[in-house]
């Protein structure tokens, strides 16, 4: 147990703050502050010594310069079970300080507000105040440090009790505050990778005004832009454990669920009913929102295993599911249900009459959100925020490493689509939905597509014909009449002659294969439109 007597408080969010004063004087704790935090707790009546009385130097250079000392730092650092260490302190007249309540300048907030240019953002880098958090976190077997409101009860508590804290209190707080300046560090290095990258637009410098630009707005700082192209020279992952899992994949796994920052898709998750998430769960979940929200009109999604059983879109959610539905019933059972619009109770009371593991969407109606809490093992995710950030990447681990790429955002090049057959495709808006579905298959991916929904789909073949042959079998008598979409080209003919046989009417494909002349000759032979995208969906 370390006793306080003397506690250092700087703190820019005051939340909380005059509490926090209020209870450590009362405690008998002598209060040491600086410039407005030692003006909010004087004007409620504390006593607090404001830190130039300490220091003999008066804050200067608009407030740069204030704790940067050795009566600070010397009263924080001294490691008091050394002799050497108290007899400096007494040699230079240094009380020790026991206690370091500190929170930093709001440099993330501040990015975020493209109003703000990169001088106006460069204030708003905290020196001071990380320096006196790592001291004093440096030196938890004897000092106390505190950087978040959240903390303020639990310490009081402790110090009203006992007059002190422990060591494990402590060593807890420590642990916070490092992660706290590294986070703050982090965020500092990503902004200064993506100025780079924008040419530092609206600098001017010396001064916070703008100069016609902006600032960039905030971000993970892992893969902001950078001269050397989208990928940093060092790969930072942020990201805060939101959950520990049951188990992974299989119940001898391990697992836990972490959210990135900022925060977006899943990430913003509320749970608003049913069982623990699972890791499975959380996986297929975050295939069926990609997908769905790669759509505009109201749109679902029915995943299982990473792969959609059925998708559709349509006027409305409640006439898009029993078509979504219809692609694969029976893979359906046990699914993962995506919604790109909120849900309503037309669609919801579909959803419960069939065994669901997750429904997902941006939103509910009250009497939705009453048919679906009657399963009480479904889980219900509200998502807030679905809308991807631009420059968004995709981050895998393989052993020993990760790869990154750029994300594979929704066509917008289908006006370069080229129809390569005598014959042209009447049939485009659902070979546009096909191509867009298909992207969400595992490689080899083929999606038969009607009317704006699945009908068969196969996917994660080693050979594409095969996948051709499971997306029929699947069709159960649906293929004819629609349109088939491939992730990469066909290498030989088969796959299309085995599309073609089974009704297939239109085809679109990325073409580049040695072999297109060939299949193309397969189109043309049956009166079969093809198109080329130029471009690949693989997905592994």
């Amino acid at each position: 147990m370390t006793q306080i007597a003397r506690a250092l408080i700087s703190v820019f969010d005051k939340t909380g703050l005059v509490d926090l004063a209020q209870r450590l004087h009362s405690a008998g704790v002598e209060l040491i502050s600086t410039g407005s935090t030692a003006q909010h707790i004087a004007n409620a009546g504390i006593p607090v010594t404001p830190v130039d009385q300490i220091t003999g130097f008066p804050e200067m250079m608009d407030g740069r310069v204030k704790t940067l000392h050795p009566m600070v730092h010397g009263a924080i650092l001294a490691d008091r079970a050394k002799q050497a260490h108290v007899d400096a302190m007494d040699e230079h007249g240094m009380s020790a300080i026991d206690l370091v309540v500190v929170n930093l300048y709001p440099f993330a907030d501040t990015i975020a507000d493209p109003a703000n240019t990169p001088a106006a953002c460069i204030e708003m880098i905290d020196i001071g105040g990380p320096t006196m958090v790592r001291s004093a976190a440096k030196n938890h077997a004897h000092v106390t440090v505190v950087t978040t409101p959240a903390e303020y009860d639990g310490v009081l508590s402790e110090i009203e009790s006992t007059g002190g804290t422990t060591l494990e209190t402590r060593r807890r707080l420590a642990g916070i505050a490092f992660a706290h300046t590294a986070d703050y560090d982090r965020v500092v290095a990503g902004w200064f990778a993506q100025q780079e990258a924008t040419g530092w637009a609206g600098e001017s410098e010396g001064s916070g005004k703008s100069t016609g630009g902006q600032a960039a707005g905030g971000g993970c700082g892992c893969c902001k832009h950078n001269a050397d192209g989208p990928f940093p020279e060092t790969l930072e992952i942020h990201a805060t454990r939101r959950a520990t899992l049951r188990y992974g994949e299989n119940p001898h796994q391990e697992a836990a669920w972490y959210v990135g920052d900022p925060a977006w898709g899943l990430g913003t998750v509320e749970v608003l009913g049913g069982k623990e998430l699972s890791y499975n769960n959380l996986v297929d979940t975050d295939a069926a929102f990609q997908l769905v929200n790669d759509f505009t009109d109201p749109a679902i999604a029915i995943i299982k295993h990473m792969n959609p059983a059925g998708a559709a879109v349509a006027s409305s959610l409640a006439e898009a599911y029993p078509r979504a539905l219809a692609g694969d019933p029976v893979s359906a059972f046990g699914g993962i249900v995506a919604a790109n619009r909120q849900i309503d109770a037309a669609t919801a009371q579909q959803i419960v009459e069939v065994f669901t593991e997750v429904v997902v969407a941006p939103g509910y109606t009250p009497e939705a959100l009453d048919m679906l809490g009657t399963k009480k093992n479904l889980r219900i995710l509200n998502v807030s925020d679905p809308d991807r950030p631009a420059n968004d990447v995709v981050i895998r681990s393989i052993v020993g490493g990760f790869l990154l790429q750029g994300a594979d955002n929704p066509e917008s090049n289908v006006a370069q689509w080229e129809c390569v057959t005598d014959t042209q495709p009447a049939n485009l808006d659902d070979l546009v939905f096909a191509w867009q579905v298909c992207k969400h298959v595992k490689s080899n991916a083929i999606v038969l597509a009607k009317d704006h929904a699945v009908v068969g789909v196969g996917a994660g073949q080693m050979s594409r014909v095969d996948s051709v042959n499971i997306a029929v079998t699947k069709s159960n008598g649906r293929a004819s009449g629609s349109v088939l979409a491939s992730d990469a080209f066909f290498p030989f003919a088969d796959g299309v002659e085995a599309a073609i046989a089974a009704g297939v009417t239109a085809v679109v494909q990325p073409g580049g294969s040695v072999r297109d002349e060939e299949v193309i000759a397969a189109c043309n032979k049956a009166g079969v439109p093809m198109v080329f995208t130029g471009r690949r969906h693989f997905r592994h």
